[in-house]
Formats: C-alpha cells, structure tokens, sequence
C-alpha cells in the first residue's frame, strides 16, 4: 500500500513507479512486447493507493519517507501509533535523523527501526537496518527478514549520525565543495578527477546535485547544531549560497550543473 498526503502527490508519485518500471522491463530482451505488457500490469496490481492514513491500519509494517524535517516526522509519529494495530512494526527511511527521538514519540519505541533506502531505490540493493538501544529483538528479526525478501542486502548499525554510508559520504561531498570554494579546482575538474583517478561512477558535486543540494544543506546543519565539535561536519558557503537561490541541482533544474529532467548538463555558470 502506498500512502501519500494527496492526491497530485499520489498521481506525481505513481507516474514515477510506472515509468521506473517499464524502463527497466523494456531491458528484458528475453520477453515479448505483449509479456512485457502482462508483467507491468501484474506489478502494478500489487500496489494499492490512498491518500487515507487510516487505511494503513492493518498493516504490519509501515515504512515513512516524508520530508527530511525531524519536526514533521516527531509530529507524524506522535499520531500514527493510535491509527495502525498494535503489533505493526514503523520504520523511518530517514538517511540521517534521529531514529531514537521518533521511536519515542511513536509509543513503540521497542517497534521502532530505521530502513534506510537508496535512491534509485529500484536499482540500488544496499539497505541501512539502523536499531536503537529500545529496537527488540523480534522487530529487528522481522525486519532484517522483510529487506532479504525484497532482495535487498541489510547493512546493520546503531542510531549514530549518517549511520554508515552518509557518515562517510556527506563530508566528502562537502569537502568536494570546500575545493570549490577556495577556488582549488572547477566543477568539472573534481568531478573527472573522483570518476577517473577513484573509479567512481559519477563526481561527488553530480552525485550532490542528484541526491539534492537542500538535502546536503539539511543534513550538514543538523549535525552542526548537534556535534559542534565534529571537524568533519562542515558547511560550504558554495552549498548554501545555492540553496538560498532555490538551486537544489536535479530536482530544480540547476545546482552546481544544469538539469533537464533526470538527464544531467553543463556546469552551472
């Protein structure tokens, strides 16, 4: 069941699933074109959508991906545990908030996880399983089992800053925008350079872009305000110069490139 909070959020969401799966069927030379058809349609009748929170009563497991703004994940927890039966499981897909503040929140803390996806969820396999002191045992079992049945490969860790991956990846990305900064080297330049001398697939200023400049900017001052001390949470003015100009990269169209939809172009001048 997916669950939005209306409908043009519903029908922006779906488009999205829709084209997401027929791209990757289309790569499925071994079907025919009518298979592919059959097989799209099948998919899609396992998803059932509503913009009714209270349809997810039933539900034994709820996974919440809104907006990365601790303040509206605390709020949406504090009301979500009345609605859903009491043996369900919640788990945030936050990449870098407090699972612990929201599991207290949300009355179960004992049933309460983080999962962490990775975008392009379709394609990427790697899943963040992130247990707090109160996560049970049982939940965690139940959890790790859900992630393997979907396909994916669970990585565990504690409720820490970043958890794994972003620990690791948003103070290089950050550091990537300090070079900007102090003029060190282009866009394109650190970007070539991490591709070809570091066998990445993209640049960490595309990858920032892609993920989302705002999402960068969010994270990094979060952990500012939390860990003041932490030398490696630092906040280039390259990032918030461009997030003060609405410039968060794919999503809005230019960031430190210029974007057309998904496809990635120029340097921003």
């Amino acid at each position: 069941m997916a669950i939005e909070s209306s409908s043009e959020a519903m029908d922006s969401g779906m488009t999205k699933i829709v084209n997401s799966l027929k791209k990757i069927i289309s790569k499925n030379e071994s079907l025919t074109d009518e298979e592919k058809s059959v097989k799209l349609t099948n998919t899609l009748s396992h998803i059932t959508t509503t913009t009714d929170i209270t349809q997810a009563k039933e539900c034994d497991l709820v996974i919440e991906a809104i907006a990365e703004n601790l303040d509206l994940k605390l709020s949406f927890y504090s009301s979500l545990s009345q609605l859903v039966q009491p043996n369900a499981v919640f788990a945030s897909n936050t990449s870098s908030l407090p699972i612990t503040a929201m599991g207290d929140v949300s009355l179960r803390p004992s049933q309460f996880i983080g999962l962490h996806f990775f975008n392009p969820v379709q394609i990427m396999k790697l899943v963040e399983v992130v247990r707090t002191v109160h996560t049970s045992d049982n939940t965690y079992s139940r959890v790790m089992s859900f992630t393997k049945a979907i396909g994916k490969q669970p990585v565990t860790c504690p409720d820490t800053p970043g958890f794994i991956v972003n620990r690791l990846l948003v103070p290089y990305l950050a550091q990537a925008m300090l070079l900007v900064d102090k003029k060190i080297a282009t866009v394109a330049d650190i970007d070539i350079s991490m591709k070809l001398g570091a066998g990445h697939p993209m640049g960490p200023l595309h990858l920032a872009d892609y993920i989302g400049l705002d999402t960068c900017h969010s994270i990094l001052t979060g952990w500012r305000k939390d860990f003041p001390d932490e030398p490696s949470f630092i906040l280039p003015l390259s990032l918030s110069r461009l997030v003060s100009q609405g410039k968060y990269g794919r999503k809005t169209g230019s960031g430190f490139y210029e974007w057309e939809g998904e496809k990635r172009g120029d340097v921003a001048e």
